[in-house]
């Protein structure tokens, strides 16, 4: 992320030994690396609520897709079951032309 390299990490090290001095250095040091801990941590969290709230959002949008699947399915069976009823009423059709033509 920062591309620090070695000779960069030897060069703060030096100025944080001639700043703080020798007797400091090693609580400085420990210091530094609990806030480093913690905000790494912090991270982390912050990027797995992250994820976790995408992956809550693509369920949505799944589910969201799936209903208007069924709604399809749904007015497919009702054009099925209509088609089922005109050819039922085209079948009867013959019959009762017969039984008009007897009636006359």
């Amino acid at each position: 992320m920062f591309d620090i390299g070695f000779w960069e990490l030897c060069l703060v090290g030096l100025v944080s030994l001639l700043v703080i001095g020798p007797e400091k250095l090693p609580a400085a040091a420990r210091i530094t690396g609990f806030w480093l801990g913690k905000t790494r941590n912090m991270v982390a969290s912050v990027k797995a609520e992250i994820k976790d709230e995408l992956q809550a959002e693509e369920m949505r949008q799944i589910f969201k897709e799936q209903s208007g699947i069924d709604e399809l399915n749904n007015i497919l069976e009702e054009g099925s079951n209509t088609v089922k009823e005109v050819t039922s009423s085209i079948k009867s059709l013959p019959e009762e032309i017969k039984k008009t033509d007897e009636s006359k």
